[in-house]
């Protein structure tokens, strides 16, 4: 009965300025859209600053080659976090290993993590690396590599999935496969995943379980695609897309130097482009927010593996922005720290 009274009151609401094209494109009105009453008040605070920062343009000069907007989490992350750093080379690819300072328990000893940063597959490597790096080696106790993996515009795909199934099959000379497992945030989520379908099409077995963050692994339109082009970009980044023209062939993909004259719907850079290849994905952890302009791509990349029977959870942050976990000091971030330590411990091991 709520439900119905809650329709009845609804259709009883004075019709505003919405306009609906027969083929159901949504004309709104301008309207004012509150921070959500379901975020912490840090969270709040932290998304305030985060869409006032976005209009500053001196937010994304890089400090150290990280945008200036999110410097300072990282020299947090590096007084809460503290790790032991090594610089190396895993299969002829520069890496970076971070290790708790005080040691791996025995129960991880046996057990990788890799991390591929984000950064749209043209930068961002260290600054990006040690802030998806630091916190989960540190509260999850595990040793955590990081690949330095080939980028634009000096480089095209399939680089940088050559550069991970290098070094993964390194690994496999010391872990067994379902002990490594593979996350990163944007581009890294989505190379996260194009790896698991490169590794398939090279006879590497699959890792134990993957995480794409801030990320999903289906073709799209220009971002991410889907609704959240329209309602997620002004709300989560300060910005509205274009409208895409009717012979536009804009997508991430193309709007990726990386990715220059390649088909964005190839498998091996959109996994769910081929259900035979995405059925074979291990676990699959998927994270997003409402207000991350990927959440269209990261809900539907989990309904496809959810239909072909892979283990998959979506986990969306309310109110919440693209690569938000950044922020160590937010509850938020917190929350999202433990869901994947808990997830890699529970998938990791499992033959």
């Amino acid at each position: 009965m709520g439900l119905i009274s809650l329709t009845h009151a609804l259709w009883a609401q004075p019709v505003t300025d919405v306009k609906i094209d027969t083929d159901g494109s949504v004309h709104m009105p301008a309207q004012s859209v509150p921070v959500s009453e379901f975020l912490s008040p840090e969270g709040k605070a932290y998304l305030a600053e985060h869409l006032v920062g976005m209009t500053n343009p001196d937010s994304q000069k890089l400090v150290n080659g990280v945008p200036a907007l999110i410097a300072g989490y990282l020299d947090r992350q590096r007084e809460l976090f503290p790790v032991q750093k090594e610089d190396t080379t895993i299969g002829a690819v520069h890496a970076v290993i971070y290790q708790p300072a005080d040691g791996i328990p025995p129960e991880n000893r046996n057990k990788v993590l890799i991390n591929l940063h984000g950064g749209g597959f043209s930068g961002c490597w260290l600054g990006c690396a040690e802030l998806e790096s630091l916190p989960i080696a540190h509260l999850g106790r595990i040793k955590v590599v990081s690949l330095d993996y080939r980028q634009g515009p000096d480089y095209r795909f399939p680089a940088a999935s050559e550069d991970v199934a290098a070094a993964y099959r390194e690994l496999l000379k010391t872990y067994r496969p379902e002990n490594i497992g593979i996350y990163g945030c944007s581009a890294g989520g989505m190379l996260t995943g194009m790896a698991v379908a490169w590794f398939q099409q090279h006879d590497l077995p699959r890792p134990g379980a993957i995480g794409i963050l801030c990320a999903g692994v289906a073709p799209t339109g220009a971002a991410f695609g889907g609704d959240a082009n329209y309602f997620t970009m002004p709300m989560g980044e300060g910005r509205v897309l274009p409208p895409p023209s009717a012979d536009s062939n804009d997508s991430i993909v193309g709007g990726l130097g990386y990715f220059a004259g390649t088909d964005p719907r190839n498998p091996l850079i959109a996994p769910t482009s081929d259900p035979a290849v995405l059925a074979k994905f291990p676990p699959t952890m998927i994270v997003s927010a409402t207000r991350g302009f990927e959440l269209s791509n990261a809900v539907y990349t989990h309904i496809q593996l959810a239909k072909l029977d892979v283990p998959a959870e979506l986990y969306v942050w309310e109110g919440m922005f693209h690569g938000f976990f950044y922020n160590p000091d937010v509850p938020e971030s917190r929350e999202c720290f433990d869901l994947i330590i808990k997830f890699f411990n529970k998938w990791l091991g499992k033959a």
